[in-house]
């Protein structure tokens, strides 16, 4: 199809708008917060931090081939000497499930590799959601490993839930449980050419939890999905994909509609348990995937003095390969239960290293802090010597 230059600048055009409209009211809702969520919020209005883009740099990857080689993960690298690095950040769980999701809410989470079950505890998601006021436009998480995933978007608590938890995007497709009542309501906007009409069919059969929030929302956001899809993104290839994918999902979501909060979960990194080769192949890419969103972020005059970053491995891997010259996960080594955690935002210190022992569980806290939000449920605590 020949390229339209009216049609792209109705786009961005179209974009502006929308952002716009996904902000307005956020000041409304403020003022019927709690007293201590007032007091989270207002401190958290001093800083210059406004957006977090929190990864899960997930699929277990031990240090030695991150900060242990430098040359593998230039943009890591780069980001902690501009940044903080926590070189002993302890793991909660040796399951991909459980210590994922326990960076997301603050508890050390017993969870089976193959469970696919939300858990009782609420997340940090909800926490920004309801504490902070965000509205449900603003809170995202991008994910790379499927149904599983959808699990991190809200917990189960009474006081929490459903009605505050994120958006959940995943490389294939939009999970979002309101979200399937909406597009049957709203139907389809056009007529699709057979391609388009098969991704939007998987993506409307793609669903797990949250909201976009209104109807025009959700409208926005399935025509970015599809604009998306239909443009590259779903035809991404290669040892890493699913994971660049997410990344590439939350990179535009991130510099065209500016939420607050951001998450993205890896998983592919998971290959090491047959081939080092391969895992080691997608630590580099994967690298390098997250360089071109931080090149992004601070390409954006918005984003560029108000985004901070936290990334880290959900566990590590074991210490010696496996029969298969590969890596697993369990022989309770250091290399296994210990990861680092790169941190980089404009009040963040600089070029600073964090030698104390540290726990995963302490990210929630900490992003929570960062956005006006109390964990108040979370056994964490926040990350220390973090600020400036």
């Amino acid at each position: 199809m020949p390229h339209n230059p009216d049609r792209s600048l109705e786009r961005v055009s179209s974009f502006a708008s929308d952002r716009r409209a996904f902000v307005l009211g956020a000041a409304a809702g403020a003022l019927a917060l709690p007293a201590l969520a007032r007091g989270s919020l207002l401190a958290a209005q001093e800083r210059k931090t406004k957006h977090v883009v929190l990864v899960a740099f997930a699929g277990g990857v031990r240090t030695r081939e991150t900060f242990g080689a430098p040359s593998n993960v230039p943009t890591l690298e780069a980001l902690a000497k501009e940044g903080v690095l926590y070189k002993r950040v302890k793991s909660s769980n040796l399951g991909h499930f459980g210590a994922a999701l326990s960076i997301f809410t603050g508890i050390s989470e017993a969870r089976g590799i193959r469970e696919n079950a939300r858990g009782g505890d609420p997340t940090l998601f909800e926490y920004v959601r309801k504490d902070a006021g965000l509205r449900a436009s603003d809170v995202w998480i991008s994910t790379s490993g499927g149904a599983q995933q959808t699990n991190y978007s809200y917990g189960l608590h009474p006081d929490y839930g459903a009605r505050y938890g994120a958006n959940t995007v995943d490389g294939d497709g939009l999970f979002n449980a309101e979200f399937k009542s909406i597009l049957e309501a709203w139907g389809r906007p056009r007529a699709l050419p057979a391609k388009e009409a098969e991704l939007l069919g998987r993506m409307r059969g793609a669903i797990g939890g949250g909201s976009a929030g209104s109807g025009e929302d959700s409208a926005r956001v399935e025509k970015y999905i599809l604009d998306e899809l239909t443009s590259g993104t779903a035809d991404i290839r290669g040892a890493n994909a699913a994971d660049a994918k997410a990344i590439r999902v939350a990179r535009n979501l991130l510099v065209l509609f500016k939420p607050k909060l951001v998450s993205i979960v890896l998983q592919q990194a998971d290959a090491a348990h047959g081939s080092y080769n391969g895992y080691l192949e997608i630590i580099r890419r994967n690298d390098e995937a997250l360089g071109e969103l931080w090149r992004a972020v601070r390409a954006d005059q918005e984003l560029r003095d108000s985004t901070a970053f936290v990334i880290l491995p959900e566990f590590g891997r074991d210490a010696d390969l496996n029969s298969r010259r590969g890596l697993d996960h369990g022989d309770g080594s250091n290399d296994l239960e210990y990861v680092t955690a790169t941190c980089w935002g404009p009040d963040f210190a600089r070029n600073r290293i964090v030698e104390e022992d540290v726990q995963a569980i302490d990210v929630c806290p900490t992003v929570c802090e960062l956005l006006g939000a109390s964990a108040t449920k979370a056994r964490g605590k926040r990350l220390p010597k973090l600020f400036a």
